[in-house]
């Protein structure tokens, strides 16, 4: 199926691995052109020499100066802007709310949820440029459903839905398209830390805390990285005109979190 989106101009931050890359490869093998930003520098190099076809950009999407130097990165590289996937986040920390340290509550919202706010701002007076303009938010099946002893990363991730839908109808009548992603458990370095650290909070092991996180789940696989890159890809694309506002779920039918 051709999704035309040759010469689509696409921004992804954290586009340096994992889910990002990924993304950032769907499109470029699309024919689109891509700039990424991350805050690892080893990873960018890496990318450097295996993606020659990304540009890039050092970022920590929480600092606003930053972010204003990603996008005029981003700009001069691809010449204006059609489509922005906001992708980075952290996983934050694991524990009691009680028990939370503050600061890192503070940094997991500033990241996952005020990072999003910071490049959409600058991101729109661009896309309002564009024939075919979209915003992907990474949201996540945490911003769905309870999600204990995650309560900073679950509080992000239904902001992230909150904001979605607000700016897609604030944006609509300029036709811009505005939907979040709500991964389920996503196969990768990520969610086998997350397990981990949960396994030991719970006094249990690894095995039977995966289960349990399975155990509301209808398909009991991992989403692969690729499958959520294929559904950005998809609204991005022109076939998905009338797609905004949504809360899209890729999770094997998650009912609950545990």
């Amino acid at each position: 199926m051709d999704l035309d989106v040759k010469g689509l101009r696409v921004l992804v931050t954290a586009g340096a691995a994992g889910i990002g890359l990924e993304i950032a490869r769907a499109f470029v093998r699309e024919g689109a052109r891509v700039h990424i930003c991350d805050v690892d520098t080893a990873a960018l190099a890496a990318v450097k020499k295996s993606d020659p076809a990304l540009t890039q950009s050092a970022c920590d999407v929480s600092d606003r100066a930053q972010v204003a130097k990603l996008f005029d990165d981003a700009l001069k590289a691809l010449g204006g802007l059609d489509c922005l996937v906001n992708n980075a986040g952290i996983a934050g920390p694991t524990g009691r709310v009680e028990e939370i340290n503050p600061e890192d509550w503070e940094r997991c919202l500033a990241i996952d949820l005020t990072g999003q706010f910071n490049c959409t701002r600058l991101a729109v007076p661009h896309l309002k440029q564009s024939k075919n303009a979209s915003i992907m938010n990474l949201s996540s099946q945490a911003g769905k459903h309870g999600f204990p002893l995650r309560s900073p990363y679950a509080a992000a991730k239904w902001g992230v839905i909150g904001f979605t839908k607000s700016i897609a109808v604030e944006l609509g009548p300029f036709g811009i398209r505005v939907n979040a992603l709500l991964p389920g458990l996503v196969a990768g370095d990520r969610i086998r830390r997350v397990i981990e650290a949960k396994a030991q909070e719970n006094g249990i092991s690894f095995k039977e805390q995966e289960a349990a996180m399975f155990r509301s789940v209808s398909i009991k696989d991992y989403v692969t990285p690729q499958q959520l890159a294929d559904m950005v890809v998809f609204t991005a694309s022109p076939r998905a005109k009338t797609v905004s506002g949504q809360a899209i779920s890729v999770c094997g039918d998650t009912n609950m979190l545990g």
